[in-house]
Formats: C-alpha cells, sequence, structure tokens
C-alpha cells in the first residue's frame, strides 16, 4: 500500500518536489567539467575568450535550458515520444545525404542559419531512447527469441550506414557499440555475441577494402607504425603524444603550453583537447578530468540501479555507455592507443552539437531518477 502511494505520489509531483529528488551528485561533476572545458578553451584561443571559450560558454548555457527541460519533463512525455525523437534524428541525419555542409573533408553537418548542428551526435541519444521504449516491456521470453531483435539491428544499421558515407566512421562504431551495450544489458542470450563476432572478422577484408577512404586506411595503418608517414597521417598523433609526453606530472602552466600555443598541435580545441590539458596541467590535470569522468559513470549506474521502472534504466544505462565509450575512444585514440577517429572529448571538446546531445541526456538520466518510483506502461500511461 506504501509503495502505491509512493508511485501515484510520483505521477504527480509538483516542480519543488521534483527539485527534492534532484541528483546534485550528477549535476555538480558536470558543471565541473564544463568548467574546466571553458578555463582550457580560454587558453586554446591564446588566452582569450574569443573564438573558443565566449562561444562555448553560450553554448554551455543552451546545454543547461536542454538538460532541464529534459529533466523536469513528465516521464510519459519521453515514453511516448520516444520513436518520435528518434524519427526526427534520422530524418536529420538524411537531410544531411543531400543538403549537409561540408566541412574538414567530411558532409557532417546541417546549416540552420544561425549554427551548424550535427545530427550523428543527437541520434546517439535518440538510438538510446528509441531501444530503451522497445526493450522496457518485452518479458524474458520474448528477449530470448532472435526475431524479438531485429528491430533494434535496424534502428542502428540505418543511421550506421548514413553516418558511415558522410563519413564519420567513429561515430558510427558508437551506435554499433551502444547497441550491443544494450542486447548484453537486456540479456540477450551470449552465443550470439559470439556468432556476431565471428561474422564481424569475417567481413574484416570487405570492410578493408570496400568500406573504408583511404585516408581512413591510412590512420589504422600509422597506428601500427606511426613513423610511417610522421608528417602526414601520423603528424596529429605525434605531435599528441609529444604535447601530451612533456607535461610530465604538473605540467607546463596554465598558457605555456609550447605544442599547443604554437599551434604544433591539430584541432586542440576540439578532439585533441585532453592533450592540451595534459601539456598545461600535467598528469595531476588529466587524472582529475578521468576522475571525475569515471565518479559520473557510476552515478549513472546507480542511477539506473535504483529505478523502479524499466524504461528508466534502460535510458540510464544506455546513457552510460554512450558517456563512457565518447571518453573512452577520444582519450585512447589521443595517446595513441588506437586509430585516430573524429570523437568529441565529452563535456570538454569546443562544439555545440556534442555539448547539446549529452546534456539532453543528462537530463533524460535525471528525469528518470527523479521519477524513479514511478509505474509506466508501454502507452507512456
Amino acid at each position: 500500500m506504501a509503495n502505491q502511494t509512493r508511485v501515484s505520489n510520483a505521477s504527480m509531483m509538483n516542480f519543488s518536489e521534483k527539485l527534492s529528488r534532484f541528483s546534485w551528485l550528477m549535476f555538480i561533476p558536470l558543471c565541473l567539467i564544463m568548467a574546466m572545458s571553458i578555463v582550457v578553451l580560454y587558453s586554446a584561443g591564446g588566452g582569450a575568450w574569443r573564438p573558443f571559450a565566449l562561444s562555448q560558454l553560450m553554448k554551455i548555457l543552451m546545454g543547461f535550458v536542454v538538460f532541464w527541460i529534459a529533466a523536469f519533463t513528465n516521464i510519459k512525455t519521453w515514453v511516448k515520444s520516444a520513436y518520435v525523437i528518434y524519427a526526427i534524428a534520422l530524418v536529420m541525419i538524411i537531410l544531411v545525404t543531400f543538403v549537409g555542409h561540408t566541412g574538414m573533408g567530411a558532409q557532417r553537418w546541417l546549416n540552420l542559419g544561425f549554427i551548424h548542428i550535427q545530427p550523428s551526435e543527437f541520434i546517439k541519444i535518440a538510438l538510446v531512447l528509441a531501444l530503451a521504449r522497445y526493450f522496457a516491456w518485452l518479458n524474458s521470453v520474448e528477449l530470448a527469441q532472435i526475431k524479438n531483435y531485429i528491430v533494434p539491428v535496424l534502428l542502428m544499421l540505418v543511421p550506421f550506414g548514413l553516418i558511415v558515407a558522410q563519413p564519420d566512421l567513429g561515430t558510427a562504431l558508437s551506435l554499433g557499440m551502444i547497441t550491443v551495450g544494450m542486447f548484453y544489458i537486456v540479456g540477450a542470450q551470449k552465443k550470439w555475441f559470439v556468432i556476431a563476432a565471428i561474422l564481424g572478422i569475417l567481413a574484416t577484408p570487405l570492410v578493408w577494402y570496400g568500406g573504408l577512404h583511404d585516408y581512413q586506411r591510412d590512420r589504422i595503418i600509422t597506428f601500427i607504425n606511426p613513423d610511417i608517414d610522421a608528417q602526414g597521417a601520423g603528424y596529429q598523433i605525434n605531435q599528441a603524444k609529444i604535447a601530451f609526453g612533456s607535461g610530465g606530472i604538473i605540467g607546463k602552466g596554465y598558457l605555456h603550453g609550447s605544442q599547443s600555443q604554437q599551434s604544433f598541435l591539430p584541432e586542440k580545441q576540439t578532439d585533441f583537447i585532453f592533450t592540451m590539458l595534459g601539456e598545461e596541467f600535467g598528469f595531476l590535470g588529466a587524472f582529475v578530468l578521468l576522475a571525475i569522468y569515471t565518479f559520473m559513470v557510476f552515478i549513472l549506474f546507480w542511477c539506473a540501479k535504483t529505478c523502479r521502472n524499466r524504461f528508466g534504466q534502460l535510458v540510464c544505462f544506455g546513457f552510460m555507455l554512450n558517456f563512457f565509450i565518447y571518453y573512452f575512444i577520444n582519450i585512447a585514440m589521443v595517446l595513441g592507443l588506437m586509430p585516430t577517429v573524429g570523437v568529441p572529448l565529452p563535456l570538454m571538446s569546443f562544439g555545440g552539437s556534442s555539448l547539446l546531445s549529452l546534456m539532453f541526456g543528462f537530463g533524460l538520466c535525471q528525469n528518470a531518477h527523479i521519477h524513479k518510483d514511478q509505474q509506466l506502461s508501454a502507452k507512456g500511461s
């Protein structure tokens, strides 16, 4: 009876009651990382607010609006609109194919006049929502049937193919890893993962010769041997290693990173911002950021485990995977532990699309935590 009353109250909460359930343990680290981002981007701009820090600050303010809307909207709304949000994100990716803006050799952006957005960043959150909506009300018998994984695979494969064609291999791989992770979380049989892995290995020659661009193959080759083209394909990773290693334990000092300030370090404000942090603040600065990231993953895991409705659980687990994959790939890339791919460092890299999509995702997880006692139906009622 007490549990029923608690569930009923959860569906009738006003703003102040929702605020009382708000997880500050999730929100405060979020703010800390974005504050670190502004500090580093100020340095990336040569000790000036323009062109990076001030622009990113405006995007952060927009991100907070997105976060609060996502967090305090009734969770039933997100259940009802999960597929619609996915469809909108997919349409945006399709539009990129025909009218997308080209930058840095790739056609990944939509020009809305006042802002350029990268739909591939939003499809990752939309996919998590759609998969959570799909799996939340399947029982154990249905989850054991392979036919019930056809739709989720298609939900991933359609944007995967479109994003690979842009080309944006890093984001496409992220979609695949998120989907595999969600399959594991809902309890897909392990033999299916083994079969998928074998098929993936067998398809490697086809992907290498028919699915990758020349520059993507060059990146993989230089990952294996960075010195084979030190001034070409291997330039980025070599400069990143030099910059990060030169930072030592405590760094060269704020605004005193030689590789970054003298423009030897490429894309220091986006994909390689972790290297700039390491050069100026050293191992200690990098460790602090990694500690905050790890703490946030544990908070997302805790939110998922304490959520009483399956939809909220899967949203938190799915976004946790997305967030972890984001920073794992970026940091592994800049340290030379995997080939170079265009994946930004979450909440740190300069850019609006990644930031806004992540703030939406964190807002959804906050929403799941606020409504953790609320029972939901497949129709969102």
